[in-house]
């Protein structure tokens, strides 16, 4: 689902670079936590996913979709095929909750009828039915986060990225939006979760992969726990990975 082979990206005036030859595998329906101190890596690695940056080197292979073969006018249709949560929800805040999960489909370009179908279903989903017609401003941190979730979701996407979902969230708040993750990827969607709170990933035991100075240190495939101090594993780039259908070569044909 996600394929990272030897990539590296250094920035412009950096001594190191922010990846140093990453190489990763995240298969379909995985759940996964990427943890890591602050400028180990984490948000570089995120942004080569959904293409805000370009690697130096290296191979990245997206839901089939070789992102060396994504020209600069397909990136907004390539985006839309994932689904991303801000720590900071990035909700509209003139548009009530159900017009913030519709306007994700209107620009997907899903017809009315749809759009009028699939919102309340998402919304059953985060549980926020009853909260459809108030605003962002009216709702606390946990729903609003709930809504993001639901319009990075409306679409079905087959990834869903959540950098830092429950930063500034209560306990009890973090736990509800933890347990809605797990439940969309229960339906199929393979999640990755960027985050520092300790307590959720020991928690959940889902596999984690340590960042560390732009390397992976630790990749824990099974109940994994949130550890950070790691000599770096050795670098072994990914080969002969297959897509399903060998999907590759018909999204180079798409894109």
């Amino acid at each position: 689902m996600i394929l990272f082979d030897s990539v590296t990206k250094k920035y412009p005036g950096d001594e190191n670079p922010a990846l140093d030859s990453v190489s990763l595998h995240i298969e379909p329906n995985e759940f996964v936590f990427l943890v890591g101190k602050s400028g180990a890596g984490k948000s570089t690695l995120m942004k080569m996913i959904t293409k805000e940056e370009i690697p130096d080197a290296g191979k990245i292979i997206v839901g089939g979709i070789d992102l060396d073969y994504v020209k600069k006018r397909h990136i907004p249709g390539y985006r839309r095929r994932l689904g991303v949560v801000f720590q900071d929800f990035k909700l509209l805040p003139r548009r009530t909750v159900y017009e913030n999960v519709a306007f994700a489909l209107e620009i997907a370009g899903m017809s009315g009828k749809e759009i009028r179908k699939t919102v309340p279903k998402v919304l059953e989903l985060v549980d926020l039915s009853d909260q459809a017609k108030k605003f962002p401003n009216q709702l606390s941190g946990g729903q609003q986060q709930r809504v993001s979730i639901a319009r990075s979701v409306a679409r079905q996407p087959r990834i869903l990225i959540a950098d830092e979902p429950t930063a500034n969230l209560d306990k009890l708040t973090t736990k509800e939006i933890i347990d809605l993750l797990k439940k969309i990827n229960d339906f199929g969607t393979t999640v990755m979760v960027i985050t520092h709170e300790e307590s959720i990933v020991n928690n959940l035991q889902k596999r984690v992969i340590t960042l560390k100075d732009g390397r992976i240190v630790n990749d824990q495939k099974n109940n994994g726990i949130y550890k950070l101090d790691e000599k770096p594993v050795p670098k072994t780039p990914i080969r002969n990975v297959q897509t399903p259908g060998h999907a590759l070569k018909i999204k180079r044909k798409v894109i």
